[in-house]
C-alpha cells in the first residue's frame, strides 16, 4: 500500500476535518493496468479526437463578444458606464486565455507546431501574456502535481501553500500568512498585473526562452494597440479606472479557474513515488456543474480527467468522467468532486490552516517558550 503525505485535506462532506494520509489500495502494477484499461476505453469511443468544429465556435463567439465590447465602448462615449465593459472584457481575456491553454496541451489543432503558433498568438498578442513561460511552468506541473520541490504552482510566494514555507514566515508577511486564506480572493484583483509582469520579466530574463523575440513584439504590439486606444479615446482618469476594472477582474477570474483544482488536496512528498495514474488522480478536484460550468471553467473543472488525458478537448472531458469514475471506484483511488461554493470554501479552510505555522509577530518570546511553541 503507498501512502500520500498531506498538509490538510477536507473531505466532501465535513469541512474543516484534517485528514493526514491517504492511502492508495493495491501495488503500482494494479494501477498501471487500471490506467492502460481506462487509456483502452476512452481512445475506442473517440474521445481523443480534436474538436476543431468546438473551438471554431468557440473562438467566433470570443471574436464577436470582443467586438460587441468595443462597440459599446464607442457608443458609450465618455461614460464611467465603460466600467461595466471594462470587466466584461477581463471575463474575454480570461475565456482566451483558456483558448491558448488548450492549444498549449494540443488540443485544438492536428499538429503540435501548429498549436504551439495558435497558443502563443492568441496567449500573447490577444491575453498578454508569455506563452513560453507558461508552457514551461504549466508542464512542469501537470509532471508533478502537488509535489514538494517539483510543483511549482505551490511554490512559496505571496501566499504560502505548504507549512513549512509559512513557518518561516517572519514580521509582517507572518501576519499576512495566517490570514492569507481570507486574503486569497482580494490578492486576485493584483494578479492580472502580476501576469503580465512575470511574462515580461521571463522574456527579458537571461534564462533561455523559445521565440523570445517573437513573443516580445507579440506582447509589444498587444499592449501598444491596448493602452494607446485605451488612453486615446478615454479621459486619463477614465482610460486608469478601465485599465484597473479589466485587470481586476481578469486575475480574480483567472485566479479563481485554477485554484479549486489542486489547492487543499493532498501533498507529495519529495521523495515519494507514485504511479500515473494515482498521482494524477488523487491531487486533483473535480467541479460539479455540468455544461455551464464547463463553459464557466474552460473545461477546467473536469480536473482529473484533464491532468489524465491533457490533450483531450473540452467537449469529451464529460464523457471520460464516467470513464475514470468507474475505474477509480474498481481501483479504490480516491475521486475528489465537489461544488463550486464548497471547493472555494475548501480553498480558503486549507491556506487559513497552512498559514497558522506562520508565527504570530505579537507573541511574546518568553510565553511562546514556556507554551511550548
Amino acid at each position: 500500500m503507498a501512502v500520500i503525505s498531506t498538509s490538510i485535506a477536507v473531505p466532501e462532506g465535513r469541512l474543516g476535518a484534517v485528514r493526514t494520509t491517504v492511502p492508495v489500495k493495491g501495488d503500482r502494477t494494479d494501477l498501471t493496468a487500471s490506467y492502460t484499461a481506462v487509456s483502452r476505453s476512452v481512445k475506442s469511443r473517440g474521445l481523443l479526437q480534436r474538436a476543431q468544429g468546438f473551438y471554431l465556435l468557440v473562438a467566433t463567439g470570443l471574436v464577436l463578444a470582443t467586438a460587441a465590447d468595443v462597440t459599446g465602448m464607442v457608443l458609450l462615449g465618455h461614460s464611467w458606464y465603460q466600467l461595466i465593459l471594462a470587466g466584461v472584457l477581463g471575463l474575454i481575456f480570461t475565456q482566451f486565455a483558456f483558448l491558448s491553454h488548450e492549444a498549449a496541451h494540443r488540443q485544438i489543432m492536428s499538429s503540435g507546431p501548429a498549436n504551439d503558433r495558435l497558443g502563443r498568438y492568441v496567449g500573447t498578442f490577444v491575453v498578454g501574456m508569455s506563452y513560453a513561460w507558461w508552457m514551461n511552468k504549466h508542464t512542469r506541473h501537470h509532471a508533478n502535481p502537488n509535489q514538494v520541490g517539483k510543483d511549482p504552482d505551490i511554490a512559496v510566494d505571496t501566499i504560502s501553500f505548504l507549512e513549512e514555507d509559512a513557518a518561516k514566515r517572519t514580521g509582517l508577511m507572518a501576519l499576512f500568512t495566517r490570514r492569507q486564506g481570507y486574503l486569497f480572493f482580494p490578492l486576485l484583483t493584483l494578479e492580472g498585473v502580476n501576469l503580465h509582469l512575470t511574462s515580461f520579466r521571463h522574456l527579458f530574463g537571461r534564462g533561455q526562452v523559445k521565440r523570445r523575440k517573437t513573443e516580445i513584439v507579440l506582447l509589444a504590439a498587444r499592449f501598444t494597440l491596448y493602452l494607446g486606444a485605451l488612453f486615446v479615446f478615454l479621459p486619463p482618469g477614465m482610460a486608469a479606472a478601465f485599465l484597473g476594472v479589466q485587470l481586476a477582474v481578469f486575475g480574480v477570474y483567472m485566479g479563481a479557474s485554477f485554484a479549486p483544482n489542486h489547492k487543499g488536496m493532498p501533498i507529495i512528498p519529495a521523495d515519494v513515488k507514485l504511479d500515473f495514474f494515482s498521482k494524477q488522480v488523487l491531487t486533483s478536484r473535480n467541479i460539479r456543474g455540468g455544461w455551464w460550468a464547463t463553459m464557466l471553467y474552460g473545461g477546467l473543472n473536469y480536473q482529473v480527467e484533464h491532468h489524465l488525458f491533457p490533450s483531450m478537448a473540452r467537449p469529451h472531458l464529460a464523457q471520460a468522467r464516467l470513464i475514470v469514475r468507474q475505474h477509480c471506484d474498481a481501483a479504490d483511488v480516491a475521486y475528489t468532486e465537489t461544488s463550486m461554493a464548497r471547493s472555494y470554501a475548501i480553498v480558503v479552510a486549507y491556506l487559513n490552516r497552512v498559514g497558522l505555522q506562520a508565527r504570530d509577530p505579537f507573541a511574546c518570546p518568553v510565553v511562546a517558550q514556556y507554551r511550548g511553541v
